[in-house]
């Protein structure tokens, strides 16, 4: 699928869909990105400052690698989380009407999201998932995420019929308009991965949740499915 056309810069803009293979990170001319799901039906996703310093139109080349080796691209299928018992299926997801980057709808919250204009998981770079952690329905996928620890694995099966492994390296809480882009969205680096969602104080209305909580992972290992 070809990237869709940039949107105009808005405050909250973010990136276009990701064809197949393996591409940099790409933004518009706006500086921050964000993901959608500030719901008036209850909880989500919200709002998350994004890569300011990566915003220099679409097409950015992307930089040698030297020594950040990774796997080539496929795009994940499934995510399993076993310390807080998350086995959820994966789709992409790409760019919502408003500019920002979509997440699964409502009615599929125990679905995870991978953002397809980044790496796929294993890949040199940071990955990202998305998942909803709850609804007015109650507890979504990543409703737990926050239990996490350091070590923790997290297990993603890829089209290709291989499966990556990442540890847990730490899970944080952001006030969401103050995102550390470079270690969430920075495009170079050996194969990482971001699992994010919603956290800390309900704010209600729009404003949704006050933070973001992501858990940074990196590369453990591979294997055939």
């Amino acid at each position: 699928m070809a990237p869709s056309p940039a949107p105009q810069p808005v405050a909250t803009s973010a990136r276009g869909a990701r064809p197949p293979g393996r591409r940099p990170w790409s933004v518009p001319l706006a500086v921050v990105l964000v993901l959608v799901g500030v719901f008036a039906t209850g909880a989500g996703l919200g709002r998350t400052a994004g890569p300011l310093d990566w915003a220099a139109g679409e097409g950015r080349e992307q930089p040698a690698r030297g020594g950040n080796a990774g796997l080539t691209a496929s795009r994940p299928v499934r995510l399993s989380v076993p310390a807080i018992k998350v086995s959820a299926p994966v789709a992409p997801v790409g760019q919502a009407r408003d500019g920002s980057i979509a997440v699964p709808p409502l009615d599929r919250a125990d679905e995870t999201g991978w953002y397809d204009r980044g790496p796929t998981p294993g890949e040199p770079g940071p990955s990202v998932i998305v998942g909803h952690v709850d609804t007015k329905r109650g507890p979504s996928v990543f409703y737990d995420l926050h239990k996490l620890r350091p070590g923790d694995t997290v297990e993603v099966a890829r089209a290709d019929g291989s499966v990556v492994v990442f540890r847990v390296d730490s899970v944080e809480h952001f006030p969401k308009d103050r995102l550390p882009a470079e270690r969430v969205y920075g495009d170079e680096g050996p194969p990482g991965l971001r699992l994010i969602t919603c956290g800390g104080d309900w704010l209600g209305g729009r404003a949704g949740y006050a933070d973001n909580v992501i858990a940074f992972a990196t590369l453990l290992s591979s294997r055939p499915s």
